[in-house]
């Protein structure tokens, strides 16, 4: 299998995305750690997929660091970071975005990916071998009006990704990215505003491929960017979206 004996921390993985990549991870022979702010999300997917789970918030230091020396507790060695928790801010106007909702979205998924690198890369390069999957978004690409600091966000995660590549492949860490479209994840009524069949018909307009993503689309992508079948690809921010960026 392409993951065997390859263990894991998927972070956001109670729902959504995160758990099709961290069941996709464990069906190809990892043991993962399924990491999320609900506890109890996280258990019930760790005992579906046979791992184990972890509670953080991936925005406080204290809360990553127990993760990660939780895992490394239970694993032993991390081989694979998927830096998959995410937040977003309602559509609206740039300027109305409040300051507590900016603070938000900038410290999960922009911060989260410095706190778990402090973390783990010391591990990873310990060890001569790693591999970082940051799950971005086309937004950092093709914005979408109206979800100005959330597009910004997920555009510095793209930018890490390709510089914390440049950085750490001379210690034989690969860092990757997933740009996903919009999916079936609880994330998507925020995307829209509201959750109508003529918003959702607008949505899939922009997708040449006429369908929102899965969770298995992005748990098969991922599963080849972290293994190594993929040992020459770092640096790349690959999109999972059915062709709305072409």
């Amino acid at each position: 299998m392409q993951l065997d004996s390859k263990t894991a921390i998927v972070t956001g993985a109670a729902s959504g995305f995160g758990h099709g990549i961290a069941r996709a991870f464990a069906a190809a022979g990892a043991r993962v750690m399924v990491a999320d702010i609900n506890s109890e999300g996280a258990a019930e997917v760790a005992r579906e997929i046979g791992g184990i789970s972890a509670q953080v918030d991936v925005s406080n230091a204290t809360s990553v660091q127990a993760m990660a020396d939780e895992a490394l507790a239970q694993l032993g060695h991390i081989d694979i970071l998927v830096n998959n928790a995410g937040v977003t801010h309602l559509p609206q106007a740039l300027e109305e975005v409040s300051e507590d909702e900016f603070d938000r979205v900038l410290a999960v998924n922009a911060k989260s990916v410095y706190l778990t690198a402090r973390s783990l890369v010391p591990h990873m390069k310990s060890r001569g071998t790693g591999a970082i999957l940051n799950i971005a978004s086309t937004a950092g690409v093709s914005p979408r009006p109206r979800l100005n600091w959330y597009n910004a966000s997920k555009g510095w995660m793209i930018t890490a990704t390709k510089a914390m590549a440049v950085e750490l492949a001379p210690q034989g860490i690969r860092v990757n990215a997933i740009n996903p479209v919009a999916g079936e994840t609880p994330l998507l009524k925020s995307f829209m505003g509201e959750d109508t069949p003529e918003i959702r018909a607008k949505f899939l307009s922009t997708i040449p491929l006429g369908r929102f993503s899965t969770a298995e689309d992005m748990g098969d992508a991922a599963t080849f960017l972290c293994s190594d079948a993929a040992s020459m690809i770092t640096g790349v921010a690959l999109e999972v979206d059915g062709g709305r960026c072409i």
